[in-house]
């Protein structure tokens, strides 16, 4: 495959400092407060598997490492819960929220249907900036997808470009909503996209949907949209039922 050209890389470096990830991925410049910091540092574990699904998250343990008292933590893990990052259980306190493998594949289907939504929107204007960010993410998949080692990088990028891309949907509420389901299928999205054929054949379809939207195909891009999401869905769901 020919390198990027220039301007490419520089057009992913640009669209690539716009999106930040993770935790309040849905605010361009966020200033944190004490507990949103701690919650963001906790959700950046959780989400690179530094956290394992099930494991407790004990608030005087959290409370020490940061040199806080137990009400910032406190306050963090309910942002954690609210992001379902963190489940709140009775006697035990706050564990990483673990998922079976139904809930996994249906919080890809609404993850699906929401996203189909803002291609809609997207489609019926096609900002310049916005497709020229498109291409320059389209490029940096299709490097991550031939990486052996590119399976968290690839989740990672394709999790920033549909930031990207409901910000520009104008509906505040529906993008809020996708961030956080995006969020919660972040960790299941890298299981399922874990192998170079994976990634090749998820790839691809982006490929196509790109093409759609260029050509003002809202049926394809959303129906193309929905297929990739929902093999996505899939793929993390049977990687959970194997023993």
């Amino acid at each position: 495959m020919p390198a990027p050209s220039t301007d490419t890389v520089d057009a992913f470096a640009h669209w690539e400092d716009l999106v930040r990830f993770e935790l309040f991925a849905d605010r361009p410049q966020p200033t944190l407060s004490v507990p949103e910091q701690i919650a963001a540092e906790m959700a950046r574990r959780i989400l690179r598997g530094l956290l394992a699904p099930g494991q407790r998250i004990g608030e005087q343990e959290v409370a020490d490492e940061f040199q806080v008292s137990r009400g910032p933590v406190r306050e963090a893990i309910r942002v954690l819960e609210r992001e379902g990052l963190v489940t709140v259980l009775p006697r035990r306190g706050a564990i990483v929220t673990e998922l079976s493998s139904q809930e996994v594949a249906d919080l890809f289907e609404i993850r699906g249907a929401l996203f189909a939504l803002v291609v809609q929107r997207i489609i019926e204007q096609r900002p310049p900036e916005l497709m020229t960010a498109l291409r320059a993410g389209l490029a940096r998949l299709e490097a991550q997808a031939d990486d052996p080692d590119g399976g968290d990088a690839y989740a990672e990028t394709t999790y920033r470009l549909l930031i990207l891309v409901a910000r520009q949907c104008g509906n505040l509420r529906l993008q809020r909503m996708l961030t956080a389901l995006s969020l919660q299928t972040l960790r299941y999205s890298k299981l399922a996209l874990s192998s170079p054929e994976r990634r090749q054949r998820s790839v691809r379809l982006w490929r196509s949907t790109l093409s759609a939207i260029d050509n003002g195909d809202a049926d394809r891009a959303v129906a193309l949209t929905q297929q990739r999401i929902r093999e996505s869905g899939t793929e993390a769901a049977r990687a959970l039922d194997q023993p």
